[in-house]
Parts: C-alpha cells; sequence; structure tokens
C-alpha cells in the first residue's frame, strides 16, 4: 500500500510539473496578447488612432482577467510543487481556479466578435496588420529559445484550448490521489464545475469536435492533397488544395519567417454536398483560359537546362556555394515560373449555392483522379453546412500537419541523391487493349513527367466501333528528367452540343488509366521492352525503349547511295536532276494541301510505324508515292520530312559554316548581323541554299495560319532549328561534355539562326547571288 502511495505521490508530481510548464507558456502567451493592448490605448485617444477604443475593448476583451486569475494561480503552485511530499494540498487552488470560470464562459461569448474584428482591423488598418502578424512570445525560463513569433489570431484562440487542458489534468489528477486524501473531494469538485461549463460551451465551441468533424460527428479524414494552379481574378496563382470527407478546401501557404511553424491561409472551401461539375455548355460563361504560347514555354525549358549545367560545373569545379545558391534559386524562380503557366486543362468547381472556382491542369490523368477522389466521396449520405470561423481556423491549423505533398512540384526541390529521372527519347508502341464490355470507339494518350510535372506527349488514332482497339502506333517521346509514364484510355466524343469551343476543354470519357515508373535499368537496354497496364478491368498492351540524348543526337550517313534518306543532299539533287529533293518537294506540297491549319503541325510527332512506311517507299523510289502520300496522316508526312533533314550525313546548313552561323547570330550591331548572316546564305552550296530557301518559304506559309495551327515562327524555329544545323557527329565531338550540356546552350542559339532567317523579309536565290560582289568570300 505504501509503495502505491508513494508511486501516486510521484505520479500527481509528474503530472503537475508538466501542467506548470504549459501553464507558464499559456501565461507568456496572455503576456504577448496583451503587450500591444496599452500603446493601442494611448493612440486610441489622439488625431491618429490606430484602432476606437471600442474596437480594442472587444478585440481584448476580458484578456486582462484571465492573465491575473492564472499567474495567481501558478504563482501559488510553483513553490507547493518544488517542495513536494505528501503532506502538500493543492486541491483548494484547483477548485479556485474552477470557481473563475464565469470569466471564460464571457470571452467565450465575444470570441467569435473579437476574432472578426481583428480581422477586419487588420485589412484596413496596415499598422494593426503588421502587430497582429508576429507577436512576441517569450520562451520558458529554462529554454534556450528567447521568444517565438505567433499571429494574434492564433493566441486568441489560446484560452479556449486552455479549459479543455485543465480538464484533462484534473482527470488525471484524481487517477493518482487517494480517494481518502484532503484534496480529493475538492479536485472532485474541480472537475465538475470544469465538465459543465466545457458541455455549456461546447454547442458553440469546441476545438477537437470542430477540428476534425463532420456536421454528424464523425472523424472528418483528408483524403487527398496536392498544389493545383487556380485562376483567380485573371491571373495564375498557385494552391494546396485539401479535399477532406466532405469539404473541398482551397488554401495557400502563409508568408513565414525562416524557422517558423508554416502555417496555411484558407482562400475558400466548397462542402462536397454542394459541389458540382459544370457541364461543358454551362462551362461556356466560364472566364476562358489564356494560353501562354508555347515558344515562351519552350523558351524557359531551355533557360533552364542552361542554369542546371552551369550548376553542373560549378559543382564539378568545387565552386563557391555561394554561386550554386544563387544559381539553385534562379532556378527555383524559373521552374516555379513554368509549373504556373504551362497548365491549360480547366478543372472547374461550382458551389450549388453561386460561386465557380477554375483550376488548370497540365494533365488529364490528375484531373480525373480529383474528381474521381470528389465523386466517391459525394456517394456517401453528406449534408450541407456552413464552417463558423473558429471551425474554419482549426481545420486549416489542421491542414499542415495531415498533408501529404510537402514540396512544390520542381525539380530544384528534388535532393541531389534523388534520382534525376531520364534525359533522352522514349520510343513506346501502344499495341492494343482488351477487357471492355461494349464496343466504343476509343483511343490512349500518353504522359510524361517533364520539369517535376506531368504533360500529354502522344494520342493514338481512334479505332472506331470495337472492344478490342489494335493500334499498334509507335511514338518517340522527348523526356526531360522523367520518372514515369502514363497511358489514359479514352471513349471518342462526336457528340455536337458535348464539344466544347474551348479547345483544351477534354470531353471524351476516361476509360481507364495506369502508371508505371520508368526504371532506368529495365529501360535503357537496346532491346524492346513489353509490358502491360491493367485499368478498371482494362489491359493495355505497350512496348517501350529508351535512347539517351547523346545517343539520338548522331547523324549517321547512309551505307547505301540509292536512297534519299542519309545520303548527301548534292548526290541525290544531281541523280534526280532537280534543284530541291523530291521528297522535300512532296511532303511540303502535302502540308500545305491538307495539314496547314492542323493543330500543332510538325509539333506533334505522327506515327513512326508510318514514318518508316514512307521512308522506305521514297528510298525505293515507289511508284505508288502519291497514292500513299494521299492517304497517310498529315502528321506523320511532316515526320518524314523532319526526319529526312535530321539524317542528312551532314546538317542542310553544313558543318563547315556552323561554327560561323553560331558567331553570327552572336553579332550584336543588326548591320553586321545582317552582312554576315546573308554571306553565310551564299556561301552554301547551291542545292542546299535552294532547298533552304523552299523550306524557309513554307514555314512562313505555316506560321500565317498561327491563329488555326498555333504554330508561331519561334515554334516552327524551335523545330527545325536543330534539325537542319546540328553538326554532325565528327564535328561535334570537340565541344561534347555534358549530353544535356552542349543540348541546352547549343540549341538555344541554332533556334536563334532559323528564327532569324524566318522573320527576314523574303530572300530570293539570285538577289542573293548578284550581291556576291560587294563582299569578301572568305568564311
Amino acid at each position: 500500500g505504501e509503495r502505491d502511495a508513494g508511486k501516486g505521490l510521484e505520479m500527481r508530481k509528474l503530472v503537475l510539473s508538466g501542467f506548470l510548464a504549459s501553464e507558464e507558456i499559456y501565461i507568456n502567451q496572455l503576456e504577448a496578447l496583451l503587450l500591444p493592448m496599452k500603446p493601442l490605448k494611448a493612440t486610441a485617444t489622439t488625431s491618429q488612432p490606430v484602432l476606437t477604443l471600442q474596437q480594442i475593448e472587444t478585440i481584448f476583451y476580458k484578456i486582462q482577467d484571465i492573465y491575473e486569475i492564472h499567474k495567481e494561480f501558478y504563482d501559488s503552485l510553483c513553490p507547493k510543487v518544488q517542495q513536494w511530499d505528501s503532506n502538500v494540498t493543492m486541491g483548494h487552488l484547483f477548485q479556485k481556479l474552477a470557481s473563475q470560470l464565469g470569466v471564460y464562459k464571457a470571452f467565450v461569448d465575444n470570441y467569435k466578435i473579437a476574432l472578426e474584428t481583428a480581422e477586419k482591423c487588420s485589412q484596413s488598418n496596415y499598422q494593426f496588420q503588421k502587430i497582429s502578424e508576429e507577436l512576441k512570445v517569450k520562451g520558458p525560463k529554462d529554454s534556450k529559445e528567447s521568444h517565438t513569433s505567433v499571429t494574434m489570431e492564433a493566441l486568441l484562440y489560446k484560452p479556449i484550448d486552455r479549459v479543455t487542458r485543465s480538464t484533462l489534468v484534473l482527470h488525471d489528477l484524481l487517477k493518482h490521489t487517494p480517494a481518502d486524501h484532503p484534496d480529493y473531494p475538492l479536485l472532485q469538485d474541480a472537475l465538475r464545475i470544469s465538465q459543465n461549463f466545457l458541455s455549456s460551451i461546447n454547442e458553440d465551441i469546441d476545438p477537437r469536435r470542430t477540428a476534425v468533424t463532420t456536421p454528424k460527428g464523425e472523424t472528418r479524414q483528408l483524403v487527398k492533397d496536392g498544389f493545383l494552379v487556380e485562376l483567380s481574378e485573371g491571373s495564375r496563382k498557385l494552391r494546396h488544395v485539401f479535399l477532406f470527407t466532405d469539404v473541398l478546401l482551397c488554401a495557400k501557404l502563409k508568408k513565414t519567417a525562416v524557422g517558423k511553424h508554416q502555417q496555411y491561409d484558407c482562400k475558400w472551401y466548397v462542402p462536397l454536398a454542394d459541389l458540382v461539375f459544370p457541364s461543358p455548355e454551362e462551362s461556356e460563361h466560364c472566364p476562358q483560359v489564356h494560353v501562354i504560347p508555347d515558344h515562351e514555354l519552350e523558351d524557359m525549358k531551355m533557360k533552364i537546362s542552361a542554369i542546371k549545367s552551369e550548376m553542373q560545373k560549378e559543382k564539378a569545379n568545387k565552386g563557391q556555394s555561394r554561386a550554386i545558391e544563387r544559381l539553385k534559386k534562379k532556378m527555383f524562380e524559373n521552374e516555379f515560373w513554368l509549373l504556373l503557366n504551362s497548365p491549360a486543362i480547366p478543372f472547374r468547381i461550382h458551389n450549388r449555392n453561386g460561386k465557380s472556382y477554375l483550376f488548370l491542369l497540365s494533365s488529364d490523368y490528375e484531373r480525373s483522379e480529383w474528381r474521381e477522389a470528389i465523386q466517391r466521396l459525394q456517394k456517401k449520405d453528406l449534408q450541407a453546412f456552413v464552417l463558423s470561423s473558429v471551425e474554419l481556423q482549426v481545420l486549416t491549423g489542421s491542414c499542415f500537419k495531415l498533408r501529404t505533398v510537402h514540396n512544390i512540384p520542381v525539380t530544384s526541390n528534388k535532393d541531389d541523391d534523388e534520382s534525376p529521372g531520364l534525359y533522352g527519347f522514349l520510343h513506346v508502341i501502344v499495341h492494343s487493349a482488351k477487357g471492355f464490355q461494349q464496343s466504343a470507339n476509343l483511343y490512349c494518350t500518353l504522359e510524361v513527367d517533364s520539369f517535376g510535372y506531368f504533360v500529354s506527349k502522344a494520342k493514338t488514332r481512334v479505332f472506331r466501333d470495337t472492344t478490342e482497339p489494335q493500334w499498334n502506333e509507335e511514338f518517340e517521346i522527348e523526356l526531360e528528367g522523367s520518372q514515369s509514364l502514363r497511358i489514359l484510355c479514352y471513349e471518342k466524343c462526336y457528340d455536337k452540343t458535348k464539344i466544347n469551343k474551348d479547345n483544351n476543354e477534354i470531353v471524351d470519357k476516361i476509360m481507364g488509366k495506369g502508371q508505371i515508373q520508368l526504371d532506368p535499368q529495365v529501360v535503357q537496354t537496346k532491346n524492346w521492352h513489353m509490358d502491360v497496364i491493367e485499368m478498371n478491368g482494362i489491359k493495355v498492351e505497350f512496348s517501350m525503349k529508351f535512347t539517351s540524348r547523346d545517343m539520338s543526337l548522331k547523324r549517321t550517313p547512309s551505307k547505301k547511295q540509292t536512297g534519299v534518306f542519309g545520303v548527301k543532299i548534292s548526290v541525290v539533287t544531281k541523280r534526280e536532276r532537280s534543284k530541291v529533293p523530291y521528297i522535300v518537294r512532296q511532303c511540303i506540297e502535302e502540308v500545305e494541301k491538307r495539314g496547314i491549319e492542323e493543330v500543332g503541325i510538325y509539333r506533334i510527332s505522327g506515327v513512326a510505324t508510318d514514318i518508316q512506311a514512307l521512308k522506305a517507299v521514297f528510298d525505293a523510289n515507289n511508284k505508288d508515292i502519291l497514292v500513299m502520300l494521299s492517304d497517310m496522316d498529315i502528321n506523320a508526312i511532316a515526320g518524314t520530312l523532319k526526319l529526312y533533314f535530321r539524317e542528312l550525313p551532314e546538317p542542310l546548313l553544313t558543318d563547315r559554316l556552323y561554327p560561323a552561323f553560331m558567331e553570327g547570330i552572336a553579332l550584336s550591331d543588326p548591320a553586321a548581323k545582317e552582312n554576315c548572316m546573308m554571306h553565310l546564305l551564299r556561301s552554301l552550296p547551291d542545292p542546299n541554299l535552294i532547298t533552304f530557301l523552299f523550306l524557309l518559304e513554307h514555314l512562313k506559309r505555316v506560321a500565317e495560319k498561327e491563329p488555326i495551327n498555333k504554330m508561331s515562327l519561334h515554334n516552327l524555329a524551335t523545330v527545325f532549328g536543330p534539325t537542319l544545323l546540328r553538326p554532325s557527329e565528327g564535328e561535334s565531338k570537340t565541344h561534347l561534355t555534358v549530353a544535356s550540356d552542349i543540348w541546352s546552350h547549343d540549341v538555344m542559339a541554332q533556334v536563334q539562326v532559323l528564327l532569324y532567317y524566318l522573320q527576314h523579309p523574303p530572300i530570293s536565290f539570285t538577289e542573293l547571288k548578284r550581291n556576291t560582289l560587294y563582299f569578301s568570300t572568305d568564311v
């Protein structure tokens, strides 16, 4: 018995010591809250008050009284705990504390108004906003921290929290106090008063219940969260979106000082009972999405690649950490811009009670994941509700602890030891799919993550009216730090009423979707690797293989000189007795006939098997070429033209002149640049020059249709620049460091060279040749 009594005594001391420590913190918090009250009162009577006396009364109502009650309690209890033995009594202190709960009742009744007043005042008064954002709370006596910054909003919540805390402590004390101890009845009495008080205010406010329970009293759990771009008042904002059991909450991280506890700020919420997805016709009145032109996104990717290689150089040369930090910061800013500006697929959320919200995603896969998660939750019997400001504050407060996605999805957030992903080209053949219940018009799209977020890279043709589509299409997908491949299977929608004017609105129905990790070990073999993705009972068969970037940059001369691919342009034109190779003329003619209004012409890759078939026909000089061209998908014809230039044994603008083109484009004086760039064209062999000018005029005509085909001069320069200029293997060996390294810097210059000629007034062969006399001929 004695041992039990000793144990009980020890336990009571532990409970009380813990409680005293938290009581000290609480008193410091109240002190911090009271600190600005005096100066605010002093200014209230001057000609320039920060707040009126009425507002000060409302915001700081009863705080002084609560502070005094607890200070007295702490000062009486502290010495007792320090001289702790079996004779010490302290029940009367807790009883007295409980008897003063009326002050708390007054505080609680005023709490909502106090919060609202503080919020209004900080919106209308910058000085008060500064004060209320950072109140300094003293650290405990024996801690290293001198003080921490806390917002007024958070401090005003502390008294409510405190009553719950004291009630729990009374429970614990009673557990370890013998029934015959003089403290026992006093503690019991204090507990009874506290519990009655708590249940009376529970109707108004209970931090634990409101925090994470639904109106029905079930636990409110976080189901999904992640970063999405919201279009708000015409500008793009990065938001962290939280989907709870019965509510979708859109928040943003508050800016906080380093080392401080981060918090979220709620932008809006929609109870799932009120949430609907507007149909495409309803979204016609919604704001149109301002899409950033592709070339701006491409430019930014180039910049990021250039910074990446600069960082690699700095690290390799054991550079200063300051320089690396600066590059990291710049890289983050650029990647953040890309993350914000590239998404264009609208994801609309509508609240039955009026407001609509618009997110932009770069991946339909993610859009459907959000939509499905919400619809699954909506199958339950949900109630509509309005959160009180306290409930909302608590819910938003829980976001930080509960979130599963911690970092903004940009590559600069990756640790150095994380896999950087794959850079190069992934060849994917989408074979077939089975497992559909009824026949439909089916197609697949492929998405990969590039620069940290997912984008759609390829699309098969629609296989009509079947349960077992056989696509057998091959795609070449450029990887930029990719780690996963996603396949989505859609049913094509031909219903005219549903097809929206907003061309990014994907109205086709997703039948299934799945993703696989791109494991460098598996993918980087020479051979095709066959795989199956299972989704929703559907199985999609596909094969893939990967070529690293330095491999894919090679120009390999053809072994046989009879065909046209991989054969010098001078040999081909001489053999054909033509000025421009037949393949170039035919492909261009076909594109101008029926592809000039095709969205993304030259950018969207054609089916690799079709391109290979065309290549074989041109190489064999088959008489069926024209018939085949007129039947072939236009993207495959565009792809064949690009492949022809890419496989030339030396670039169209020649290896010999490459260094001079690089120097010419870097000149800053316009007259000198014009002279140099024209002189370089003159120095090209005739077949190369005539073919180049022929292609140039064609690309200009394509760009004239930019409003329809979305291909600007800059887009076309990005696609064709490297193809026409990149030196052949022997030439580029000298400055081949890191594949991605030369890639970024040289590609930018190659794009600029072609863009220069595309933006130049028409250049004619005869004019150029006539002007030869005025210039020196050495390059």
